[in-house]
C-alpha cells in the first residue's frame, strides 16, 4: 500500500508538473499573457505608406509564426498597424486595412485585442498639427482632431478590441512632461481630455497610460502624482503600463519595478507590463529608455554576439526572467497583463536599436519562433508542489 501511494503521489507531482503546455495556460491564474504582433505575422501584406517606422526586422512572410503567438499568449497588441501615421494617415481618411486583418486573426484564434495606441508624439501624422497653411493650429482645431481619431477608430474596433494605450509617452524621466505638439498646443489637459474622448467614445473598452523607463523613482513619482488627483476627479483609467524595455546589467529591474507595482497600486490601480524584451548587448553610453529618435553608431565592439549568445549569457538571460517573474507571482494582485514586444529574435526591434544592425536575443523565442528553454522554465514555476510523501518532498 504504501508502494501504491507514493506512486500516486509521484504521478500527481509528474502530471502537475507537464500540465501547462503554453505561457497563457500556466499564467492564467494570474495575469494576462500577451504579445505584441506584426503586420507579417498576420497576412505578409505591406501597408499603403512606404516611409512608415514599422518595427520588426523581418519584412516577410512570418505567418506560420502565429501557430507560437496563439499558443502562448491570450492578448494580442499591434505592433505599429494601429498607430496616427498608419491608420489616419491624412485628414479624414482612415486606413483600417492592417487593423481589420490582426484584429480578425485574433478573434479567429480566441483571443483578445489591445489597442495601440491613440495618443503619442512619435509616430504621429504630420498634418495632425498644422493647417493647410502649415501654420500650427488651435487648441479648439487640435481638441476636434483628437476627437474625431479617437471616436472613428474606437468606434469601428467597438466590441472587438478591449483595451486602449490612449496616451504613450507623455513625461521625461525627471517626471515631468514631455513639450511634445500635443502639450505644447493643449498643455497637460490633452492627457485628461484623451481619456474623457476615449470613454465617451467607448464606456465598456478598458483605456490605459503607457510610458517607459517606469522603473526610474523620478518618473513613476511624476506620473503617480500627475495621476492621483485625476483620479479623485474620476478619471476613466484602468491601468498604468510599464513598458519595460531592459537592458541586461544595467540595473536591479527586479526590485525597482516592485517598488513601481506598489507605488502605482497606492492610487487604486494595476500594472501592466505592455513592451517586455531585454537585450543582452552592451549598452551604447549608458543608454536607457526608449526614445525612438535616439540612435547610434555601429561597431563591432558593440555587437559581439552575432553567431550567437553564448551559454553563459544564454543562463544570465533565463535567470533573469526567473526571477522577473517570481517577483511578479508574488505581487500578481496588483498585475493586469504581462505583454511582451515581438514573439521572436528576428522581429525584436531591438536588432536595430539603438545601433542599427546588431543580432540581439531579447525575447523569449528564437529566429525560428522556436521557445527558448526560458519558456519551460517559466512555465515550470507554476508547476504544483511536490505532494506529501513523494520522493522529492521527503527530507534527505
Amino acid at each position: 500500500m504504501r508502494m501504491k501511494f507514493n506512486l500516486l503521489a509521484l504521478m500527481a507531482v509528474l502530471v502537475g508538473t507537464v500540465h501547462a503546455q503554453s505561457l497563457q495556460e500556466a499564467y492564467r491564474d494570474y495575469w494576462r499573457m500577451g504579445v505584441s504582433v506584426n503586420q507579417w505575422e498576420v497576412k505578409a501584406e505591406e501597408a499603403v505608406g512606404s516611409n512608415l517606422s514599422y518595427s520588426g526586422g523581418v519584412s516577410a512572410d512570418q505567418t506560420s509564426h502565429y501557430q507560437a503567438i496563439a499558443q502562448h499568449f491570450g492578448w494580442v497588441v499591434p505592433e505599429n498597424c494601429m498607430k496616427c501615421e498608419v491608420i489616419h494617415p491624412q485628414e479624414g481618411l482612415y486606413d483600417f486595412t492592417l487593423g481589420d486583418q490582426l484584429v480578425e486573426k485574433a478573434l479567429a484564434n480566441g483571443q483578445h485585442v489591445v489597442g495601440h495606441c491613440l495618443i503619442w508624439h512619435s509616430q504621429c501624422a504630420p498634418w495632425f498639427f498644422v493647417d493647410d497653411e502649415g501654420k500650427q493650429v488651435s487648441a479648439e482645431v487640435l481638441k476636434k482632431r483628437m476627437k474625431d481619431h479617437i471616436f472613428t477608430i474606437l468606434g469601428h474596433y467597438k466590441g472587438k478590441v478591449e483595451g486602449w494605450d490612449v496616451v504613450n509617452e507623455a513625461f521625461n524621466d525627471d517626471g515631468t512632461l514631455r513639450r511634445s505638439k500635443f502639450y505644447e498646443i493643449l498643455g497637460e489637459d490633452f492627457i485628461p481630455l484623451a481619456f474623457q474622448y476615449a470613454h465617451e467614445a467607448d464606456p465598456t473598452v478598458e483605456l490605459y497610460y503607457n510610458d517607459y523607463s517606469m522603473n526610474k523613482a523620478q518618473k513613476v513619482e511624476g506620473v503617480v502624482n500627475f495621476f492621483r488627483p485625476l483620479i479623485a476627479k474620476g478619471l476613466p483609467i484602468t491601468a498604468i503600463g510599464l513598458q519595460g524595455h531592459l537592458i541586461y546589467g544595467d540595473t536591479d529591474y527586479v526590485k525597482e519595478y516592485e517598488q513601481t507595482i506598489q507605488a502605482i497600486a497606492s492610487i487604486g490601480l494595476p500594472s501592466q507590463f505592455t513592451e517586455l524584451d531585454i537585450s543582452m548587448l552592451p549598452n551604447p553610453y549608458g543608454f536607457s529608455g526608449a526614445n525612438v529618435s535616439d540612435r547610434f553608431k555601429y561597431s563591432e565592439m558593440m555587437d559581439p554576439y552575432r553567431n550567437g549568445l553564448p551559454a553563459d549569457k544564454q543562463e544570465q538571460f533565463d535567470q533573469f526572467w526567473i526571477d522577473f517573474f517570481k517577483m511578479l507571482m508574488a505581487n500578481k494582485e496588483h498585475v493586469l497583463r504581462v505583454n511582451f514586444w515581438c514573439l521572436n529574435d528576428a522581429n525584436s526591434w531591438r536588432n536595430d536599436f539603438p545601433i542599427k544592425g546588431r543580432s540581439d536575443y531579447a525575447t523569449l523565442f528564437d529566429r525560428q519562433s522556436q521557445p527558448k528553454p526560458t519558456v519551460q522554465k517559466l512555465i515550470q514555476l507554476t508547476a504544483p508542489a511536490p505532494v506529501a510523501g513523494s520522493k522529492k518532498s521527503r527530507k534527505k
